[in-house]
């Protein structure tokens, strides 16, 4: 079980880090006026670092067997989540949203303004949110009861 815990926080974080580069790659400041994004930097930033520090710890109590190192993990965890949860909520209302169409004035062939996380696909989302709950059923399960 502790190797499947392993293997669902990295797929996890790989699939976050796809979406990442997704916002990175759409992300243009210059033009937040338009269609500012809904996810605030500094918690997409945070819920990135967390659950890359969480599988780091996740790593080390695994190859250590630092029982210590559990409480924190989970700690860890807990704020991933709540951090994940706050974008989820803000991110289904920007995709909820019908794609506006370009104003009258723009060329032929423009895109019309949209936050970058509308570009998300629904697929790695719900993915990225199913191994995200399978990695803390699994890591709960192994600190309450095999620790």
């Amino acid at each position: 079980m502790s190797a499947a815990s392993l293997y669902a926080w990295i797929a996890t974080v790989l699939v976050g880090l796809l979406l990442l580069v997704i916002w990175l790659l759409e992300y243009d400041p210059k033009f937040q006026g338009k269609a500012a994004t809904r996810l605030p930097i500094p918690v997409l930033s945070a819920h990135a670092l967390l659950g890359m520090a969480g599988l780091l710890m996740w790593g080390i109590y695994l190859l250590a067997d630092v029982d210590r190192l559990v409480w924190p993990i989970i700690a860890d965890l807990g704020a991933a989540v709540l951090l994940g949860l706050i974008m989820v909520g803000r991110w289904i209302r920007v995709y909820r949203t019908a794609t506006p169409h370009p104003s009258p004035g723009a060329s032929p062939g423009a895109k019309p303004a949209v936050p970058a996380e509308r570009h998300f696909p629904l697929s790695a989302v719900i993915l990225h949110g199913t191994l995200a709950v399978t990695t803390i059923v699994l890591v709960l399960w192994i600190a309450l009861f095999e620790s």
